[in-house]
């Protein structure tokens, strides 16, 4: 098989892919790479609608990723005055497979002595954080769950550093959390966690 054909295949194959993705983000970047990839092929070929198409669709991906990266975006914390709300059950419900991939010790039948905030980014549900108080200085972090289109790290930023004074109005001078998934994992040594100990899943945050 020719390259020049090995090219066009490749670029239909990521397009395929884009499609998959429930991260906006992911899905106009993997896009954006089908796309110029098989307009480069339309090229090669000389099959221009084919080249003016993918031009075309590269250039709204390119749009919508600048919209994204240069657009801030609104973010509020609003707390669920009750673990019994209509809203925070069917929620759970809804993102209960998406969220025992990352949080599988998370029970959903013992709400009580637990606050949920709800994570607004423009005003859309975009993620649940759940504390359980240990001490007056110290909590745990049940749940930090972002739902998929808005799992950019934005959540957890805006939780920690842009609106953490709400948790030093509750006196939390610590967070811990557990984790033995390393997606997560990841994701909170990004927002600011270390290690308790090596080999360890506790991980601990000073509130400064």
């Amino acid at each position: 098989m020719e390259l020049v054909h090995l090219i066009g295949y490749a670029g239909s194959v990521v397009i395929a892919i884009s499609l998959s993705m429930k991260n906006i983000i992911k899905l106009r970047w993997i896009n954006l790479f089908g796309a110029s990839t098989f307009a480069t092929y339309g090229f090669l070929v000389g099959a221009y609608p084919v080249l003016a198409l993918n031009s075309l669709i590269t250039m709204i991906d390119i749009y919508h990723l600048i919209r994204i990266y240069t657009n801030k975006d609104q973010f509020s914390l609003v707390p669920v005055l009750s673990s019994s709300h209509e809203y925070l059950k069917k929620f759970l419900v809804f993102y209960k497979d998406d969220i025992v991939k990352y949080f599988p010790d998370f029970n959903f039948d013992d709400l009580e002595g637990k606050e949920f905030y709800f994570i607004l980014r423009n005003l859309v549900p975009a993620g649940l954080f759940v504390i359980k108080r240990l001490d007056k200085n110290e909590a745990e972090i049940v749940l930090d769950y972002a739902v998929p289109a808005y799992r950019d790290l934005s959540n957890g930023k805006f939780v920690y550093d842009a609106e953490n004074t709400f948790l030093k109005e509750k006196g939390i001078k610590q967070l811990r959390t557990y984790s033995n998934i390393k997606a997560h994992r990841k994701y909170l040594e990004k927002v600011g966690y270390k290690l308790s100990e090596p080999g360890s899943d506790l991980f601990i945050k000073s509130v400064d």
